[in-house]
């Protein structure tokens, strides 16, 4: 067992650490197992019929329980909940249990997580211009073959449909983009409607609970202008933006994260250090 002061602090700080995101880990991970095992079951759960909803609860509720979403985003909490888990597993056991190889393994894994990050940020910062554009490419990509209609709701839909209404913003670069989207076009086609933006890109009624997309004025999504819509407003350019109107908020939070885990991988290798020290203490007499 430890008994150097330093490291018993850091090893208990890491098993605190740890068991928190373990826990969140298996629980992100046994939820998205689920959803992808037996999604009926969480359709029927999420109906909620018994309880007092109002109608745009039970609407909002109904869109975030569609087939289509709910299978997406069991993937998406399956490759998350296991990365947290595995990580969170190495550190809390390499600790408790005053592992060496386990803590080495930890610390390796974040060295190469914080690599990783220290060298996105450094591309992205040097190829400014290259990265600007190809994540432009990749967001209409995900407009153009995965942004559907009323008829076809999954999970990016959803997910468009919240950032364009928060941010009041309209598709990528502006309302053209949904010019190129097969899926809201076929919509359109089935539904017999020509429309040239979804209604989250429209204006919505005052004090509309988020997840409803009411528009002030009926004719937006037929014929949207800029009195009753953002369909020149892209939502990259509105992000980079508050990005930058916020510059020092995003910098404090990226260096607090990396903050964490330098101490993280400082704590795995200090006890690693001290448990190794001890045991050649111990073998020597």
């Amino acid at each position: 067992m430890v008994q150097d002061c330093g490291a018993t602090i850091a090893k208990y700080l890491l098993c605190v650490f740890n068991f928190v995101f373990f826990v969140v880990g298996a629980s992100v991970l046994a939820v998205g197992i689920w959803l992808a095992a037996d999604k009926n079951s969480f359709i029927q759960i999420t109906k909620l019929s018994t309880l007092p909803l109002t109608d745009d609860a039970k609407n909002v509720i109904k869109e975030f329980s569609e087939p289509s979403v709910i299978e997406q985003a069991a993937y998406v909490l399956i490759a998350a909940g296991a990365f947290i888990f595995i990580i969170s597993f190495l550190g809390y056991c390499g600790a408790i249990k005053e592992s060496r190889v386990l803590l080495t393994t930890y610390g390796i894994f974040l060295i190469i997580i914080l690599c990783l990050q220290i060298t996105a940020i450094v591309l992205a910062v040097v190829y400014k211009h290259e990265a600007d554009e190809h994540t432009r490419g990749i967001l209409k990509t995900s407009v153009s073959q995965y942004y559907g209609s009323n008829t076809h709701r999954n999970a990016v839909t959803l997910s468009w449909d919240l950032i364009m209404s928060q941010m009041e913003c309209c598709g990528v670069n502006n309302y053209t983009d949904f010019r190129d989207a097969a899926l809201f076009l076929e919509g359109n086609r089935e539904e017999g409607i020509n429309r040239q933006v979804p209604a989250s890109c429209c204006i919505l009624e005052p004090n509309t609970p988020v997840g409803i997309y009411r528009p002030a004025d009926d004719r937006c999504e037929v014929n949207p202008t800029t009195s009753n819509s953002y369909l020149y407003k892209g939502c990259f350019n509105k992000f980079t933006n508050y990005v930058q109107e916020n510059l020092n908020i995003v910098i404090g939070t990226v260096v607090g994260i990396a903050a964490v885990q330098l101490l993280a991988i400082i704590f795995a290798f200090c006890v690693c250090r001290a448990v190794g020290t001890e045991r050649d203490f111990s073998y020597k007499y």
